[in-house]
């Protein structure tokens, strides 16, 4: 580093370094602890950016030691599997700034390339008109972004009905469809539930619930969601819909896609007023809002 004096300087991986001075074998708790904290020095001196790449663990965590976490100053993950091209880049740890946020970039034969408009990238091949599907404005950090949360409810041949989700809580899911069974009256109970966020996204904040339980009462009622409505909201146990962070933010997004109308909280909606280019249906309660979009 002192001799090469390089613009930024990554280390893969950090698991494998060691230094002689100590006895332990690389990877061990005093050895990632002694060689980042001394490259963390050293990055603080000399002023070049260190990224210490990490290896991860099947549940997508960094193995080893949690100290490694503790010493640096920023934590990303770069996610992604090989059946889709896409790549999120997650800030879980911040110490000079937001966490939270997200990039997203697609795999190309050039390598990674950022993504500019993934709401338009997300939403170029979903299927208009089709039970099941409905479209969430979610919020990466403070960038919005549009999924389309895919839902297939079936009767069930099994004693024990199957509940698969990918990009959703299985959860959140399960304790969805108990609110739809119980506060709306949709028996559920015999029947396999699988839920999908197209693109491999994951959704993760409870602006999500309105938008993954109206697609499942849209495939277990087999009608569709109007293609032109976004869909956001928190959904309580007692059925209400509750207010969510940033509608100005989401809505704008929906507005600039070409989307006409959105479904959210009356508080939130009242709040609002009217906005320019989008038809806000507040609601009280998740049986209001199927009442609303099937009447």
């Amino acid at each position: 580093m002192e001799e090469c004096r390089p613009a930024y300087l990554a280390l893969d991986s950090v698991q494998t370094l060691y230094t002689a001075t100590l006895p332990a074998a690389p990877g061990s708790l005093t050895q990632v602890r002694e060689t980042a904290f001394r490259l963390v020095q050293q990055a603080k001196l000399t002023g070049i950016a260190t990224f210490l790449i990490g290896h991860v663990t099947k549940e997508g965590a960094i193995a080893g030691p949690m100290v490694l976490e503790h010493l640096v100053d920023t934590v990303l993950y770069l996610e992604g599997d090989r059946s889709h091209a896409f790549r999120l880049l997650r800030t879980v740890k911040n110490r000079f700034g937001p966490t939270h946020e997200l990039g997203i970039f697609e795999m190309q034969e050039a390598g990674l390339v950022e993504v500019t408009n993934p709401s338009g990238l997300f939403m170029a091949e979903r299927s208009l008109e089709v039970p099941g599907a409905a479209v969430i404005p979610s919020l990466e950090g403070s960038r919005p972004i549009l999924v389309e949360v895919q839902a297939l409810v079936s009767p069930s041949s099994l004693a024990q009905p199957r509940r698969q989700s990918m990009g959703v809580d299985p959860g959140r899911v399960s304790l969805l469809v108990a609110i739809l069974e119980k506060r709306v009256g949709l028996a559920m109970g015999l029947q396999d539930l699988y839920v999908n966020v197209a693109g491999g996204v994951r959704l993760t904040e409870p602006a999500a619930d309105l938008g993954v339980a109206m697609a499942l009462a849209s495939s277990f009622l087999e009608r569709p969601v109007p293609a032109d409505t976004l869909i956001f909201g928190e959904v309580g146990l007692t059925g209400e819909i509750r207010a969510v962070s940033a509608p100005e933010v989401r809505l704008k997004e929906g507005h600039k896609l070409g989307f006409k109308r959105a479904l959210l909280a009356r508080r939130q909606q009242e709040h609002l007023g009217d906005f320019p280019g989008l038809e806000l249906l507040g609601v009280e309660t998740l049986a209001a809002a199927i009442r609303s979009i099937f009447p």
